[in-house]
């Protein structure tokens, strides 16, 4: 990885000599720094692969920006974010030292609006596979790659850098901001909103398993042939009949759209044989939450209207309350 300090050395040049004192005094300014650590995870979508390839990471303040090149051996950092759910991540940046201070953060990614397996693209459960850009460009305090095919994912919250160690974590909710091909683009479109900056030393996790009874009743209080399982995260005290889905809602009565959702994944014993179906929340600021369990995930399209009409298509069957989450602790409960 390679760091590039240029613009934030020129911008701290003044602090440095103003620091010193006059010329007789021998002492050394001392510039405190904390160590910056970024990774990346998933809260997933109904696809077999979201691939990003990753260019480079920006900090930026009042005195300039600093940029970490994340590429690898001069190839860019390419990270399927499925191989990354609950709490296992990725590394992006690691033990660069920074100026203690407040800080917003740009990630610059690889648009790819044709098929191209060494940049970023979408594998969907049918084998198919597309392009993957986001919408979003521009500078990071005038930092920033300026190639035509590089995209920007742009964290509007300031976050702190403190004296020690700082890990944070980019986690991208794909359920939410991942756009499939439409109109006379044949390509996937990730919306820059549909990923947010976690402080690893604020959160904790949920975890659990979702039993083949819940699952099996489920599926049939819906019908057809095609189900996909999720667990959704919710605010405290949002009971099952106004837990809504990421669309946008027309319902008359009070629905609560969702914070994040996650998968739930088979587990195999080493027969391949499935002994559970878990899923897990990995970077959940501390709080009490709501759970919501569903079969028909994959009805759940942003990009859909969210209508009385087309609600049958999207419910929720079984929920979880008082689901209270620790620092630094993971909270198990189980449908």
């Amino acid at each position: 990885m390679k760091l590039s300090k240029i613009a934030f050395l020129i911008a701290t040049a003044g602090l440095l000599t103003a620091c010193g004192g006059s010329d007789s005094d021998n002492s050394t300014p001392v510039i405190e720094t904390g160590t910056f650590n970024l990774g990346v995870s998933d809260n997933p979508a109904d696809a077999k692969k979201v691939t990003i390839a990753f260019k480079q990471v920006v900090l930026k303040n009042d005195a300039g920006s600093i940029s970490f090149d994340v590429s690898e051996d001069g190839e860019l950092k390419q990270v399927d974010l499925l191989e990354f759910q609950g709490s296992e991540v990725e590394t992006l940046v690691s033990g660069q030292d920074v100026v203690v201070g407040e800080y917003q953060m740009c990630i610059y990614m690889e648009n790819s609006e044709v098929v191209n397996e060494e940049s970023s693209y979408v594998q969907t459960m049918d084998e198919a596979i597309a392009g993957l850009t986001t919408n979003s460009n521009g500078s990071c305090g005038g930092v920033g790659a300026e190639d035509d095919n590089t995209g920007r994912l742009f964290f509007n919250k300031a976050f702190t850098i403190a004296a020690g160690n700082n890990s944070f974590v980019a986690e991208f909710n794909l359920q939410k901001g991942l756009q499939g091909p439409k109109g006379n683009k044949d390509y996937w479109t990730l919306k820059p909103t549909s990923v947010q900056l976690v402080n690893s030393a604020e959160v904790g996790a949920i975890a659990g398993s979702v039993s083949t009874e819940v699952m099996e009743q489920c599926e049939m209080a819906a019908g057809g042939s095609e189900f996909s399982s999720a667990v959704y995260l919710y605010p405290e005290a949002t009971a099952l009949e106004n837990m809504d889905d990421f669309r946008d809602s027309e319902s008359q009565f009070i629905m609560v759209a969702p914070i994040a959702a996650a998968r739930v994944n088979p587990v195999l014993d080493a027969n391949d044989d499935v002994v559970s179906y878990d899923y897990e929340f990995g970077f959940v600021v501390a709080n009490n939450y709501s759970l919501g369990y569903t079969c028909v995930a994959q009805n759940d399209d942003p990009e859909l209207p969210n209508t009385p009409e087309d609600d049958p298509a999207f419910f929720l069957h079984a929920d979880e309350q008082e689901v209270i989450v620790i620092n630094g602790e993971t909270t198990e409960r189980s449908f």
